[in-house]
């Protein structure tokens, strides 16, 4: 009986003993379990926000399914009237072609254009022209007067999803930097004068490719761009030249003031590197030691505002008759106007090559005493974009130059058809012969 009641006691206290141990036991246990918890709670977190930036990261440099549409407004600029203009900036991040990577900035080529009155149709064709052919991205710089910019941006709005997705564009008020804006703005014609401050405004871009309003792309722009490549160490500007025979040329018989070389330069299409250009120092006739471009401009004005004709062009050949080394030379077929074929034809590399860019001065496009440059600026204005280029551009171009064979202009027609016949059959070598794909044995 006594052993009985020691085995009982003995197991009471036993289970006693269990149950204080398990419970304290436990009690003991669990703040190190919630702290072991709380410290994976927080290292989920942590590798949760390691990971974010990397996979934005990565998502930046994949194509997202439609290129973005962003309408930014840049800081105000104040216009040559006085006012306050905003300039807006349409920008898109990527070409938007499937399997394109982001556009870098070296694949941008930038090309500008002042548009002021009635010029707006003019320069929506020739931005549509540039648009037809070229294989990089473009940047237009457009300069317009306020009550342009909305109708810019309404023109381009009309365009297809696949043309809008190849370029960006910002839109500028007209500004001058030195001078009397108003003296500015009229020399010349309206606005013209606009260019010659290009290197001030456009701070952030290295180079240029400025043309009027009446110039047509009949071959890519990346060709004419190729020549920046192909300037020597001296050389910030490339233009051609205004006349190829002396003797009938407007500046060596009628020029009251120095001009370059033995006919002068036109301006209406200008290639330039701006980081040269605002980092050269101008020499002149009125000081020494050069001025930069900016300093120079008005001062040159002042002194040969009585003496010129053709406003701001004669200013560009002012100063690169005393700084000739600063200029590159391309042929004639890349600013063909009518003075090349309305007294004989008379640019040998647009007759062996074809015409590169048009340059319809004179009001060509809009009249007919040269009824061959307007045929070309109608068939690209009435060409639907994303149609056959053959079909809807050339075959039309090609019927009604027959209507033009008896005028001056006209009767060389080979002259504008053989490089915008070649460059649409690489075209169309591009989009739909190296597309076609063997099938997998």
């Amino acid at each position: 009986m006594r052993i009985h009641c020691k085995v009982v006691a003995i197991a009471v206290c036993f289970g006693v003993f269990l149950l204080l141990y398990f419970f304290g036991g436990n009690a003991a246990d669990e703040p190190p379990l919630k702290e072991v918890a709380k410290e994976k709670h927080s290292q989920s977190f942590s590798h949760i926000e390691d990971i974010a930036p990397a996979n934005e990261a990565k998502q930046t440099n994949e194509e997202p399914q439609k290129p973005p549409k962003l309408i930014r407004k840049e800081p105000k600029l104040s216009s040559g009237g006085g006012g306050n203009v905003i300039a807006k900036t349409r920008q898109k991040s990527e070409v938007g072609r499937p399997g394109s990577k982001v556009t870098q900035a070296e694949d941008i080529m930038h090309l500008a254009v002042v548009a002021c009155g009635n010029r707006l149709d003019e320069t929506l064709n020739m931005v549509k022209s540039a648009l037809l052919f070229s294989i990089k991205m473009i940047k237009f710089h457009i300069f317009a007067e306020e009550d342009l910019a909305e109708q810019f941006e309404k023109g381009f709005s009309q365009w297809p999803q696949t043309v809008s997705s190849r370029f960006h564009y910002s839109i500028y008020p007209i500004t001058f930097s030195v001078g009397n804006a108003d003296e500015w703005k009229k020399l010349f014609k309206p606005c013209a004068a606009q260019r010659l401050f290009l290197p001030v405004i456009l701070k952030d871009v290295d180079s240029l490719l400025y043309v009027d309003t009446d110039v047509l792309f009949l071959r890519p722009m990346d060709d004419i761009w190729k020549f920046l490549k192909a300037f020597n160490s001296t050389q910030l500007a490339a233009m051609a030249p205004e006349h190829e025979i002396p003797k009938i040329g407007w500046y060596s018989r009628f020029a009251r003031h120095p001009f370059y070389g033995v006919t002068g330069v036109n301006s209406g299409v200008m290639l330039m590197n701006l980081t040269r250009i605002r980092s050269t120092p101008f020499r002149n006739s009125m000081i020494a030691s050069g001025l930069s471009w900016e300093n120079l401009l008005h001062p040159l004005y002042q002194k040969y505002k009585n003496h010129i004709t053709w406003g701001d062009q004669d200013l560009l050949n002012i100063i690169f008759h005393y700084n000739p080394e600063c200029l590159y030379i391309f042929p004639c077929q890349w600013n063909y106007r009518p003075d090349h074929c309305m007294y004989g034809s008379n640019c040998k590399a647009a007759e062996e090559e074809g015409v590169s860019i048009l340059h319809g001065n004179r009001g060509v496009y809009h009249d007919d005493k040269q009824p061959a440059f307007r045929v070309v600026y109608d068939a690209i204005r009435e060409y639907p974009f994303e149609e056959n280029l053959f079909q809807s551009l050339f075959y039309p171009l090609q019927t009604k130059f027959l209507d033009t064979v008896n005028t001056l202009c006209g009767r060389i027609p080979q002259v504008f058809l053989k490089q915008i016949e070649k460059t649409m059959r690489a075209v169309y070598e591009k989009k739909v012969v190296h597309r076609v794909r063997l099938p997998h044995e």
